[in-house]
C-alpha cells in the first residue's frame, strides 16, 4: 500500500534552520509530483511546495520562496524540504503528499498523506 513517512521536524529558533524527510513506498516514486502541505493551528492544511516527477521542476508559496528548497532523490525514494530562516508563523504540521491533480497549492488534489511531522519555530 502506498506510505510516506515524514521525519525531522522539531523545535527551532527564528532564523533556524530544518531539514524534513519523507520516505515512500507502495508506489513508483519517480511517476508521481510530491508536495509539502502544512497545518497551522486553526487554519486549513496548504501548499507550500511541490517538484514534478521527472524534470524536478520545483513550486513555491509566496511566504516560504527564497527560504524553503523542495528535492528528491527517486534512487532513495525519498523527497526533502530544506527551510532556512525559520519564523514563528511556519510552525505548523508538515505533511508529504502525492499530487494525483493539477493545483499543487490545494489540499485536495493530493491523493495520499503521510501522518505528519510538527514544526515549531520559538524562542
Amino acid at each position: 500500500q502506498v506510505q510516506l513517512v515524514e521525519s525531522g521536524g522539531g523545535l527551532v529558533q527564528p532564523g533556524g534552520s530544518l531539514r524534513l524527510s519523507c520516505a515512500a513506498s507502495g508506489f513508483t516514486l519517480s511517476n508521481y509530483a510530491i508536495g509539502w502541505l502544512r497545518q497551522a493551528p486553526g487554519k486549513e492544511r496548504e501548499g507550500v511546495a511541490c517538484i514534478t516527477s521527472s524534470a524536478g521542476i520545483q513550486y513555491y508559496a509566496d511566504a516560504v520562496k527564497g527560504r524553503f528548497t523542495i528535492s528528491r532523490d527517486n534512487a532513495k525514494k525519498k523527497v526533502y524540504l530544506e527551510m532556512n530562516n525559520l519564523k514563528p508563523e511556519d510552525t505548523a504540521v508538515y505533511y508529504c503528499a502525492r499530487l494525483y491533480g493539477s493545483n499543487w497549492w490545494m489540499d485536495e488534489d493530493y491523493d495520499y498523506r503521510g501522518q505528519g511531522t510538527q514544526v515549531t519555530v520559538s524562542s
